[in-house]
C-alpha cells in the first residue's frame, strides 16, 4: 500500500501498516511483524529494500552472539542423504475422468481450479464442501478437461509443503552450528543493514526464517545451489554481490537476495493453495502449465527457479537424481522422511478453533484492513502476492494519527504468550512452547505500556495491551492480527475462514479490502474508520 497523505474524513483516520521497527532500528514494510523469538532468536519484519546503509560506520559494531538452542519436537532426527522418498500420486485416468487422491492441504476450489473444471462436476465417495481442506486420501473422481495442446510440467513432487513453511521439522535445526561446520563464504560473512548494523549470515537466515515463517533448511540450500556461499565460495564477483543471481540494487547481499527469493516462493505456495497459481513462465519466454496434482511446497520451489532459468536449465534443476532434489538430500538428509515424522499437516475435519473479536464488550472499533499480506508487500514486482493472512482493527478516539490510547486489546483464545516485545505479541493456543507447531496468534503494534509479559498464561478476554504504532510505520493507531497453524500462515478468506465471535472474514479484490459477515450483519473494511466499518461487541460474543 502507498504511504499516502491522510486525509481526514471523519474522527478517525487512516490506520493501515504500512511498516515496521526491528529491535535495533527502524524500517519500511506495508505489513509488519516482529518481536523475540522463544528460543532467543531475533526476530524481525522484512524490508527488501533494507540491505546497506548508505554510510556505514568505520568501525563495526561488535556481534552478539546467537543465543538460539534448537529444541528437539520430532521423535528421530533424520540424517541419511541416500534416498528420496517423495510419495507417487500420479493420477488414474478413468474414461474420461481422472481419479485423484487428495492430499493434505487441497481446497475444493483450488484443486477445481488446477484441474480446470467447476466445483460441482468433481464427485467424490465422501461429502464436499466449499470450505475447509478435504481429507488428505480422499478420492476425487474429476472430469478430464485438461488440455491436451499445452505443455505440463512433471509431476514429481521435490519439497513437502511442512519444509518449506517453518514448521516443527525446522525446531531442531541448528542454523548457527550447521553454516560455521559447513565452513563456506557464509560462514565468515558480514552485512551492514540499517536496522541490525554488522550482521553474520547465520543471523541474515534466522531472522528470515522466523519473521518470514520460511524453513532454514530450505533457505540455505538455494543460497548454496545458486552461489555456493554455504559450503564453499562464490565463483566470481557477480555471485558475490547476487548470490542468487538476480541483480537489483535493492536486494544486494544476502539478506536482499534472499528476501527477493522468499517472496517469489511464497507467491508460488500459497497461489497453489488457493488455486491462482496455473503455469509459469521461464526467462527464455517459454511457458509451461502446472502439473495438477503437485503440491505447494514443490510449486514453490518450481516458480522460484523458474525466476532464474531458462526452461532447459529448469529442467536439468528439478531432476530427481541429479538436480535440486539429490542436492538438497546431500545438504540435510530425506525432507521426506523428516515430513512422515508430522502426522497430518492438516489433520482430518482441521477446522479454526473458537476465536473471540480481540476487543472489549460494548467498545466500538473500527475494522479497517480487510484480508492483507502477515508479511511483506503484495503484488508487486518485487514481492509478489503471497499470504493474505492478517486483519486490522482501530479503536476509535478524536484525534487523528499515531495517539495513546487506553482501550485494550483482547485475548482471543487461551494459550501462552510466545513473544512479547517491539510491538509483537504471539499467543501459543497449545502452549508447548512452539510457534512451528499447532495454533499461534500474532498481535502487531501493541503498545509497550502494559504489554502482557513473556511466558504469561492468558484465558480468553485477558488483556494484552493497547494498539498503537509500535513495530512499525503507522499512519494511525491500530493493531493488526493474524493466525498460523503448525508455521503456515492461515489465510483469512481461505479454506478455513477467520470467525471472530461469529463474524466470518470476506475477502475484498484487493488487499486490505474485504467484509466481516456474520448473519444479516456487514461490516465493510476501511482504512479510514469511517461508519460502515464500525463494530462493537455484544455480549456473549
Amino acid at each position: 500500500m502507498k504511504r499516502a497523505v491522510i486525509f481526514l474524513l471523519t474522527s478517525s483516520i487512516l490506520t493501515a501498516c504500512v511498516g515496521n521497527v526491528s529491535l535495533w532500528g527502524q524500517y519500511q514494510t506495508p505489513t509488519p511483524s516482529g518481536g523475540i523469538s522463544t528460543l532467543g532468536t531475533p526476530v524481525f519484519d522484512e524490508n527488501p529494500t533494507d540491505v546497506f546503509a548508505q554510510d556505514p560506520p568505520s568501525t563495526p559494531t561488535p556481534l552478539q552472539e546467537s543465543t538460539a538452542t534448537p529444541t528437539s519436537l520430532l521423535n528421530t532426527l533424520i540424517t541419511q542423504t541416500a534416498t528420496l522418498t517423495p510419495p507417487v500420486l500420479t493420477p488414474t485416468v478413468d474414461g474420461n475422468s481422472i481419479l485423484y487422491y487428495a492430499q493434505s492441504g487441497d481446497w475444493l476450489p483450488a484443486v477445481a481450479s488446477r484441474f480446470a473444471v467447476k466445483m460441482s462436476e468433481i464427485t467424490s465417495p465422501k461429502p464436499l464442501s466449499e470450505k475447509g481442506f478435504i481429507d488428505p486420501g480422499t478420492l476425487l473422481i474429476i472430469p478430464n478437461h485438461l488440455d491436451k495442446a499445452v505443455e505440463y510440467t512433471p509431476s514429481t513432487q521435490l519439497l513437502p509443503d511442512s519444509e518449506f513453511v517453518f514448521s516443527a521439522t525446522g525446531i531442531d535445526f541448528d542454523v548457527a552450528k550447521y553454516i560455521q561446520n559447513a565452513g563456506g563464504y557464509l560462514s565468515t560473512y558480514r552485512e551492514y543493514l540499517k536496522t541490525t548494523s554488522w550482521t553474520t549470515g547465520a543471523e541474515d537466515i534466522e531472522r528470515l526464517a522466523y519473521e518470514n515463517s520460511v524453513n532454514p533448511r530450505l533457505l540455505l540450500a538455494v543460497l548454496d545451489f545458486e552461489s555456493h556461499w554455504v559450503r564453499g565460495q562464490p565463483e566470481n564477483d557477480f555471485r558475490t554481490k547476487y548470490p542468487m543471481g538476480y541483480e537489483s540494487y535493492l536486494n544486494i547481499g544476502a539478506f536482499g537476495q534472499l528476501t527477493w527469493a522468499i517472496n517469489h516462493m511464497s507467491s508460488g505456495y500459497f497461489g497453489w493453495r488457493t488455486g491462482k497459481i496455473k503455469q509459469l513462465t521461464f526467462l527464455d519466454g517459454k511457458t509451461v502449465h502446472l502439473d495438477p496434482t503437485l503440491n505447494a511446497g514443490t510449486v514453490a520451489v518450481y516458480v522460484l527457479f523458474s525466476q532464474l532459468h531458462t526452461y532447459n536449465e529448469w529442467l536439468r534443476i528439478i531432476d530427481q537424481n541429479s538436480g535440486f532434489p539429490a542436492f538438497y538430500a546431500g545438504m540435510f538428509g530425506d525432507p521426506w522422511a523428516r515430513a512422515a515424522q508430522i502426522v497430518n499437516f492438516f489433520p482430518p475435519n482441521f477446522s479454526q478453533p473458537e476465536l473471540s473479536l480481540p476487543i472489549e464488550p460494548h467498545v466500538t472499533w473500527s475494522f479497517t484492513g480487510g484480508p492483507h499480506s502477515a508479511w511483506g508487500v503484495e503484488g508487486t514486482s518485487l514481492a509478489p502476492l503471497g499470504p493474505l493472512a492478517a486483519l486490522d482493527f482501530a479503536p476509535r478516539g478524536d484525534k487523528s494519527g499515531c495517539v495513546p490510547t487506553t482501550t485494550w486489546i483482547l485475548a482471543m483464545a487461551p494459550g501462552l504468550v510466545v513473544r512479547s516485545g517491539n510491538g509483537v505479541v504471539v499467543i501459543d493456543l497449545d502452549g508447548d512452547g512452539h510457534e512451528q507447531t499447532g495454533w499461534d496468534l500474532m498481535y502487531l503494534h501493541v503498545a509497550t505500556k502494559d504489554r502482557v509479559p513473556l511466558g504469561t498464561w492468558v484465558e480468553r478476554n485477558d488483556h494484552i495491551g493497547h494498539a498503537s504504532c509500535e513495530g512499525g510505520v503507522s499512519t494511525g493507531t491500530h493493531t493488526h492480527i493474524a493466525r498460523k497453524y503448525n508455521g503456515e500462515w492461515m489465510l483469512a478468506d481461505g479454506p478455513v475462514s477467520f470467525v471472530l465471535s461469529g463474524w466470518t472474514v470476506i475477502a475484498g479484490d484487493k488487499p486490505y479490502l474485504g467484509k466481516l459477515v456474520k448473519g444479516n450483519k456487514v461490516i465493510t473494511a476501511d482504512v479510514y474508520g469511517q461508519a460502515w466499518s464500525l463494530i462493537t461487541r455484544e455480549d456473549g460474543e
